[in-house]
């Protein structure tokens, strides 16, 4: 009788190579229609942006914002950003900036490997995964990205990684700092954070006005 062991050992006394089976990793999140965030920090959005610079160099940019405020905690630049120096990035924002309860991201293996995973397990934070090929499901952040990229990544030219990384820094602080939101009531994303928390710090029982999207 013919079976697959008996295939697979004629196959090996032939140098034959065999089909190696993959077994893809679930991470550990969970896939749900999420409702509209009440307040700052509640939750996030992360994802990656690609870009050369004027050497033909390839880096990679991660960028977050927080759905309800539309601030953005942090923005790096890098020619490689594994899961690990993710992990560095969120440790350093919560010593400056605070942590969100819950973040959205898609299913690249620097969020789905377990280095966040474990990082927000330890850290009791949810991890929202949206389903493959769906990029609408991480509407915020693709939103933020297709600004950040119109108005940074295609009006420079970065001679170096440093240069790529003060001119993205002076871009978000400028989204967050200075230009105003219809959304939020033409208020900057750091004045409407700011005055979200105070109203949240007076009043815990405040009920927020949804934000347009």
């Amino acid at each position: 009788m013919i079976n697959h062991k008996r295939v697979e050992r004629l196959y090996r006394a032939e140098g034959l190579a065999l089909r190696r089976k993959r077994h893809r990793k679930r991470a550990a999140g969970v896939r749900v229609t999420l409702p509209r965030p009440t307040r700052p920090n509640e939750r996030w959005a992360m994802d990656f942006l690609h870009d050369r610079l004027a050497t033909k160099r390839p880096f990679r940019v991660l960028t977050m914002v927080d759905e309800y405020s539309r601030e953005s905690p942090a923005m790096v630049a890098d020619t490689s950003l594994p899961g690990a120096r993710v992990v560095e990035v969120l440790e350093r924002l919560a010593e400056t900036h605070g942590l969100p309860q819950a973040i959205t991201i898609d299913n690249g293996p620097e969020f789905a490997g377990s280095a966040v995973d474990a990082w927000a397990y330890r850290r009791g934070i949810r991890l929202y995964f949206i389903d493959p090929g769906k990029p609408v499901q991480n509407a915020y952040v693709e939103s933020f990205n297709g600004r950040f990229r119109d108005e940074c990544l295609n009006e420079h030219w970065f001679p170096t990684l440093d240069e790529a990384r003060r001119l993205i820094e002076a871009w978000r602080q400028d989204y967050n700092t200075v230009r105003p939101h219809s959304s939020l009531g033409d208020l900057t994303p750091v004045e409407f954070a700011e005055r979200e928390r105070s109203l949240h710090m007076t009043n815990p029982q405040a009920l927020y006005l949804p934000v347009a999207q």
